[in-house]
């Protein structure tokens, strides 16, 4: 999904990100490196450390009691918090809870459907269509929020554990719970797209939905990071 997405980026994947990016770096050229899900991840050295902080995280707890990898008071070694909220307040009470100094708006919207058959094939979805969504992510909930908020109508929706492998059986359960559902199509995650592409999903529709992220204010985001990577 994620080389799709950049062309012309190096991915790697391994077991270890120490390895993957001495692969990256003495055969593909990297001079930089971007970790996912990096923020315990001590060895491999970094430069900038960005926390993607929700108001959800701030009632939360430390796994197995809830889903925070880390004490709360972990965040305060993070060099900026990327906050998911409609207004600059939200952003400020979190960074200052959390105890970070430098924080930006992260804003979360949705592209065009696309096929999963032919990722690079959008489908038209027209608003107030019966939609069913599914997804195997962390917090799905996100995911059914904002396909409704998009104008669709979401008429039903199920969910698996992230990082969940499909099988025959579970398209099954899809497709029944679409039908009796009276969807029109089946929406997903693009992270999901990519493992049901193995998938015989049968004869109901199926596409999914980019989600398009931004930083705000784009331009403050840009100057501090490249700062700090200089």
């Amino acid at each position: 999904m994620l080389a799709r997405a950049l062309p012309g980026v190096a991915v790697v994947v391994g077991g270890s990100r120490y390895h993957a990016g001495l692969v990256a770096e003495r055969e593909l050229g990297a001079t930089v490196h971007v970790l996912d899900d990096g923020f315990q991840h001590f060895q491999v050295e970094r430069d900038v450390d960005l926390l993607l902080l929700s108001e959800e995280d701030l009632s939360d707890r430390p796994l197995p009691g809830g889903r925070l990898r880390e004490p709360l008071t972990a965040a305060a070694a993070a060099d900026a918090a990327l906050v998911p909220a409609g207004y600059s307040t939200a952003v400020d009470r979190v960074a200052r809870t959390a105890g970070i100094r430098t924080a930006f708006q992260m804003t979360r919207t949705l592209g065009s459907p696309r096929t999963i058959a032919s990722p690079s094939e959008s489908v038209v979805v027209p608003s107030q269509s019966r939609v069913f969504a599914m997804a195997a992510i962390a917090r799905p909930e996100r995911f059914f929020s904002d396909v409704s908020g998009a104008g669709w109508d979401l008429v039903d929706s199920m969910s698996f554990r992230d990082h969940h492998r499909f099988t025959p059986s579970d398209i099954k359960r899809i497709t029944d719970a679409a039908r009796t559902a009276a969807a029109a199509i089946i929406l997903t995650t693009e992270k999901d797209g990519v493992r049901l592409e193995a998938c015989d999903l049968g004869r109901l529709p199926f596409a999914t939905v980019p989600l398009v992220v931004g930083i705000e204010p784009a331009d403050k985001f840009r100057d501090w990071l490249l700062d700090r990577i200089r």
